[in-house]
């Protein structure tokens, strides 16, 4: 079968990662382009017997040698010699992301870059995202099938096989480049604003969860005080359906309809803001959301959630640091085995048991009074309480669990399988265990202090990893023996 496709002309060699970038926005908007026109030429008279096709452009890197790299580094180097190969999409979204990359490769093996067309198609699908001019028919809503004319997305492509560690190189011996292809990075894109109502370039590096609405209001008041600072860095605050705050006063508008992950973004002119994301309850909420922010390669995430708290000694409002996961949320089980450890990040707690002392003025051996470290148990059952006890709450004894919930260590487990930082600061919001259930008139004078504490430590300490070098944030922990080269 013959298609029809824009010529792009051969791979060109680059030594400057910002000229290379270039070539990739030239490339990409070419193939968009064409797709666009041929689908609205198809739209308008129907099919004229031809099939189109555009590819992705794609990156490529050819080294001979095994160069003495910095050991320090866990990211923008190869560990042998070959060709390694990543398909590209949207460069303009990700322009700093992979001049970045591609700038730590040529100087680190100092050799050029490839960029030309890769042989893997753009879907259809993902060509006319973002265009409102275009609207996607669909299957039976016309007299033809799109898939008999253009691309539709293939699982092949559209996979975690890269991350998960089981990919295998192209037909071409090729290994991979990136830790996602281009077609399941416009997959999640897409997914992003359907679940969030905000557009995948209001996302910032640092990103909050929260399984707790009350947090969504702090964070609005936060951001107008921000905005209303000129000296604070952050220049904006987005809320459901980017809406875009850049006057500290101005009103908000109500929403029509709320996404199932309202998601709010506190923006800083170098993307190095915040982003708050409420999952809502569940670790399937949480493996979702983290599936999909992921492929934005966020330079930390945070939950800060609510937790039950498993020891007589909490109150309620007390915080608990993880350093460490029972996972029983079951989610992820087939994508990272139960028995893979998931270790606790030095940088990130650091940051946490800093910003907590910060906010609560608590300072060494008293902050023991209100914090404790130990082991979350995460479950996939919210009304695990009403279950026999003695199995339970014998397994979370013998693991020393000091707290439990439904999406901390999926979060954590996430950030360990997508190589993105992590770390949990809970606030204990019941005790079912000694008789405290979370009900209305529970919560304490305490309680609430502590709640109107929690996210300003979060953003405290996600400010203090933002001043920490990447390299040193991106711990080497992370990494498997067989990396690719961009974060």
């Amino acid at each position: 079968m013959t298609y029809f496709t824009p010529d792009a002309g051969q791979s060109k060699s680059f030594t400057s990662a910002k000229d290379a970038v270039e070539h990739l926005k030239t490339l990409y908007t070419q193939s968009i382009q064409f797709l666009r026109d041929r689908f609205s030429e198809t739209m308008e008279h129907g099919p004229n017997g031809e099939k189109y096709r555009a590819f992705y452009p794609e990156i490529r890197l050819i080294t001979k040698s095994y160069a003495a790299i910095d050991s320090r580094l866990s990211f923008g180097h190869v560990s042998a010699p070959g060709t390694y190969v990543a398909t590209v999409t949207h460069p303009d979204l990700f322009a700093n992301y992979l001049e970045q990359q591609i700038g730590l490769l040529i100087a680190n093996h100092n050799v050029p870059i490839y960029i030309g067309p890769s042989q893997t198609p753009i879907p259809v699908h993902f060509a006319m995202l973002n265009d409102d001019t275009i609207v996607l028919p669909h299957e039976g809503s016309i007299n033809f099938a799109l898939r008999d004319i253009f691309d539709v997305p293939d699982l092949a492509t559209t996979n975690d096989d890269i991350v998960n560690g089981v990919a295998k190189p192209s037909a071409d011996g090729a290994e991979p480049l990136a830790p996602f292809t281009a077609q399941r990075i416009d997959y999640s894109l897409a997914r992003l604003s359907h679940y969030t109502a905000t557009a995948p370039e209001h996302f910032q590096n640092f990103v909050l969860f929260t399984n707790y609405q009350f947090y969504v209001s702090e964070f609005e008041a936060y951001a107008r005080k921000m905005i209303a600072d000129p000296t604070s860095g952050y220049v904006s605050f987005v809320s459901t359906g980017n809406f875009e705050l850049t006057d500290p006063i101005q009103d908000i508008p109500t929403p029509t309809k709320m996404p199932q992950m309202p998601t709010y973004h506190l923006k800083r002119a170098d993307g190095n803001g915040i982003t708050l994301v409420n999952i809502g309850v569940g670790p399937s909420n949480a493996k979702t959301a983290t599936d999909h922010i992921a492929v934005l390669r966020p330079h930390a995430w945070l939950m800060v959630g609510h937790c039950a708290g498993l020891r007589n000694s909490q109150s309620l409002g007390d915080f608990v640091l993880a350093h460490a996961y029972l996972r029983e949320d079951k989610v992820l089980d087939d994508d990272l085995p139960a028995w893979v450890p998931v270790p606790a990040l030095a940088e990130v707690q650091i940051a946490l048991e800093n910003a907590v002392a910060d906010i609560t003025e608590l300072k060494g051996f008293e902050l023991k009074r209100i914090m404790r470290t130990g082991t979350v148990a995460t479950v996939d059952n919210r009304n695990w309480e009403l279950r026999e006890h003695t199995g339970p709450v014998q397994r979370l004894s013998q693991s020393r669990a000091v707290a439990l919930d439904m999406e901390s260590a999926t979060i954590a487990a996430n950030g360990y399988r997508f190589r993105v930082p992590y770390g949990t600061l809970l606030c204990v919001s019941d005790k079912p265990l000694h008789g405290e259930l979370k009900l209305p008139g529970m919560a304490s004078d305490f309680y609430k202090t502590q709640v109107s504490r929690h996210l300003m430590i979060g953003i405290r300490a996600m400010e203090e990893l933002r001043e920490m070098p990447l390299e040193r944030l991106q711990s080497r922990k992370l990494r498997s023996f067989s990396e690719t080269a961009f974060l």
